[in-house]
């Protein structure tokens, strides 16, 4: 095939760097600044039909990541292992994050044997303040299910999943932050990726962003934080963090929106999973203000599929929106960008 054809090809039948999939938007939990327990009285509880799911496995054979995790606990779906099956069948690798509330022995044994590639755990602290921020789950209960995670890959001979822990910063728990690599020390752990509160449901959640406005602030978290890259890599753990620059706006979104896209449990493709919050009527607190929160959705996969989707002129213009600076207000008031 001519080289100008297979970059025609390209357009058509677009490659992904990966997809996060929202599986379901049940939780077991309500960490309080979760957009799901703020929004509790107005939130679209639903499964991803299975069907749905299907309609991406053509896709899925041209991206390299499929991420099953949105707003919901993954494991609350009954046919989650059936999505990694197929997931993996496509030739993708398999990730998902969980609170780890619902892994028992059998769960455990069975996401091992499912080839699954990695498993994030989602935690806010390193003490009884996680169990406080994340009402309905206990630190302790989570630091089990890892050690039992490594003891059943370690009893049937497998490196996977990977274990990662994802780890929310909250200006309260900044003090936290020099017992991570202790805290992990020896579990198999292998990597930490630091967020911060990047969407705020309403202003009473502001106090928790960590955007340092002044040079000295800024100067002494990017230290603190370079000190615990350097104090974990002592006891082989990675940290992984973002922290923008002071005065300054990103020109390429963290979310990776050029190359990768969220589908929401109702079947919606938006660019992200900030973009895609099952709730209507709703606000959200950004630059000292509260204004209307509005989905950004781009088409169905029960009406359309997704490289049609991908195509159509409304979505296109919207990527291109990051090379002119035009963006619209949900990116222009992202604390990511």
């Amino acid at each position: 095939m001519p080289v100008a054809w297979r970059g025609l090809g390209s357009i058509f039948k677009p490659r992904f760097d990966w997809i996060q999939v929202e599986a379901t938007t049940y939780c077991n939990a309500a960490c309080f600044y979760c957009p799901h327990t703020a929004y509790q009285d107005r939130w679209a509880n639903r499964h991803l039909a299975l069907r749905t799911f299907k309609k991406l496995l053509p896709p899925f054979t041209r991206t390299r990541l499929i991420h099953l995790q949105g707003w919901g606990e993954p494991f609350l779906h009954p046919d989650f292992f059936i999505m990694v099956a197929l997931a993996k069948e496509a030739g993708c690798q398999v990730g998902t994050t969980t609170n780890g509330m619902l892994l028992d022995d059998g769960k455990i044994r069975r996401l091992v044997e499912s080839g699954l590639d990695l498993v994030a755990f989602s935690l806010a602290g390193v003490d009884g303040a996680n169990d406080i921020r994340r009402r309905g789950t206990h630190l302790d209960q989570v630091l089990s299910v890892i050690e039992t995670l490594n003891r059943t890959k370690e009893s049937l001979g497998r490196a996977k999943p990977a274990i990662h822990i994802a780890y929310m910063l909250l200006r309260s728990g900044l003090q936290d932050l020099k017992r991570l690599p202790a805290t992990f020390k020896g579990l198999g752990v292998s990597q930490v990726v630091i967020s911060t509160l990047d969407f705020v449901p309403h202003r009473d959640l502001a106090g928790g962003t960590l955007l340092p406005e002044k040079t000295r602030e800024y100067d002494e978290l990017r230290a603190q934080l370079e000190e615990l890259v350097e104090e974990s890599q002592r006891v082989r753990l990675k940290i992984h963090y973002q922290l923008k620059e002071l005065g300054t706006r990103r020109l390429i979104c963290p979310e990776n929106v050029q190359r990768a896209l969220f589908v929401g449990a109702d079947g919606r493709v938006s660019p992200c999973v900030f973009a895609n919050l099952p709730v209507a009527q709703a606000t959200y607190y950004a630059r000292g203000t509260e204004g209307p929160y509005q989905r950004l959705v781009f088409g169905n996969l029960d009406e359309l599929p997704l490289p049609a989707i991908w195509r159509q002129q409304a979505y296109v213009n919207f990527r291109r929106s990051f090379f002119t600076g035009k963006l619209i207000s949900l990116c222009q008031d992202c604390l990511k960008m």
